[in-house]
């Protein structure tokens, strides 16, 4: 039965964008820049390091001006490189926020939602990456608003974060909001605590938590077509 939410709230990074690849291509651009060597392994090595402190910014643990520059002291002490964490990053931030390559079928999914349904997006992001890529993107004329991380001082799945997305959203009610994320620790176990619908994208069928009540859950970001009015 399809089903008709007035607001969906998108995640960004693995949802709407395609975060993997503008991710390596800024981290490669880095090195160059830095006139370092860069190996195809250093890419595990920093998604690995990234992840756990973007992990700890979930938990309220970090903030992100001490993540932006912590993630590289870590992978070049790991590499055992010398040069400054600093200027790789904002090399590599200035990289990611021009990756604005899309997740397959996304740009027509949103072209065909936005004209019944308001889009917003929710991220667990830096606020020089997110607004820029938004706005290199051709998906931007469909997003009505943005809610980063960085800018509202609260991080998905903290009950704060949806406190400022609601407000920036001009306070829906709870049942006319599906969220939709790759997530299930900061985008599903968000809405759900929230008391929000929940989409689950799941483009790699990974097995399904028993205790967590997702609401849907799709393989194809155009199986939404299918699902909502």
């Amino acid at each position: 039965m399809r089903k008709h939410y007035p607001w969906l709230f998108f995640d960004a990074d693995g949802t709407l964008f395609n975060y993997n690849l503008a991710e390596a291509t800024a981290l490669r651009r880095a090195f160059d820049s830095l006139s370092l060597q860069f190996e195809d392994r250093y890419l595990d090595i920093y998604r690995d390091i990234n992840g756990g402190l973007w992990q700890a910014l979930e938990r309220q643990e970090i903030k992100p001006d001490i993540l932006r520059a912590r993630r590289f002291e870590l992978l070049l002490e790991t590499l055992g490189l010398t040069s400054s964490p600093d200027e790789m990053s904002t090399v590599y931030i200035e990289q990611l926020a021009i990756g604005s390559e899309l997740m397959d079928g996304a740009y027509d999914v949103l072209m065909t939602l936005h004209k019944t349904c308001r889009i917003a997006i929710v991220t667990n992001g830096l606020q020089a990456v997110q607004r820029s890529r938004l706005g290199h993107s051709t998906i931007r004329d469909f997003i009505t608003e943005i809610i980063i991380s960085e800018e509202v001082e609260a991080a998905k799945p903290h009950p704060s974060y949806f406190d400022a997305a609601f407000e920036r959203t001009g306070h829906p009610a709870k049942s006319d909001v599906l969220v939709i994320g790759d997530s299930l620790t900061s985008d599903i176990q968000g809405g759900v605590n929230y008391g929000l619908d929940t989409c689950w994208y799941n483009p790699m069928a990974e097995p399904r938590p028993a205790d967590l009540p997702i609401t849907y859950e799709i393989r194809r970001l155009g199986e939404l077509l299918e699902m909502l009015d």
